[in-house]
């Protein structure tokens, strides 16, 4: 049983768990949303056989006022009005979101403070966003969900417009505004996403050099490969393994 003093955000990425805030007890799994409150007592029982992995943020914030040229700082704010456990549909903006924040705030690059209350405020806005899209057509967030299988099924080669469309029966321009209205990419551009992501992995088990990377992936060129990664990550695929590993 624990309280905080700050606010907490935690989006649970896989696995299985059972929460009790305030008594009350939340089964959770994936795509769940947990906000805890200052002073609310909880706590976590994870499950054994497929315990949780999640990202989180901690937080603390306060109203400012201002009242006849002066500034007044309220520290006895409301609090979000947002349910302690609640399950999000197509969190992808919203997990995209808490990454970049993870990231920043490991790698503490300069600014680094700044940049992370900046990308806290979009989190909140992308948490908003989903919860006013929650009636989204659920058929349609199937097959979105569909063609992201379909996706992670085919990183070692290409996927087109035409065949994603026919998969899941819906036109190529319908499914190219819905696809990014759900996942705040385009289809080519989440594709990349997905193959960077499992580059970056396979490149930190070590066992592959770069090119092979990018073969693994559909690349042929192993250059074209190494631009993509860096307009995607910041840096090149060596670089990224030479940190990461070496940590230089």
């Amino acid at each position: 049983m624990r309280t905080l003093q700050h606010h907490e955000l935690i989006l649970i990425t896989g696995g299985k768990a059972e929460i009790s805030v305030n008594n009350k007890k939340h089964t959770v799994q994936e795509g769940i949303l947990i906000y805890l409150q200052p002073d609310v007592p909880h706590f976590i029982v994870i499950d054994s056989d497929d315990p949780i992995s999640f990202v989180s943020v901690h937080f603390s914030y306060v109203q400012i006022e201002q009242n006849d040229s002066a500034w007044n700082v309220r520290k006895d704010v409301k609090m979000f009005p947002l349910p302690a456990v609640q399950q999000l549909k197509d969190y992808y903006q919203v997990d995209e979101v808490f990454k970049q924040m993870a990231d920043t705030w490991n790698t503490k690059l300069p600014g680094y403070e700044f940049i992370a209350k900046t990308l806290l405020q979009q989190l909140i806005i992308a948490i908003a966003q989903n919860i006013k899209k929650r009636h989204r057509n659920y058929a349609t967030s199937v097959k979105v969900e569909k063609i992201i299988n379909y996706m992670h099924h085919h990183l070692h080669g290409k996927v087109t417009l035409t065949e994603l469309s026919e998969l899941v029966q819906l036109s190529p321009p319908y499914l190219s505004r819905t696809f990014k209205e759900i996942t705040g990419y385009s289809i080519i551009e989440f594709f990349n996403k997905l193959k960077m992501d499992k580059a970056k992995e396979l490149l930190l088990e070590g066992d592959s050099k770069v090119k092979e990377v990018a073969q693994l992936l559909g690349y042929t060129d192993e250059f074209y490969f190494s631009r993509l990664f860096k307009q995607t990550e910041g840096m090149s695929p060596s670089e990224f393994y030479s940190k990461n590993i070496h940590g230089v």
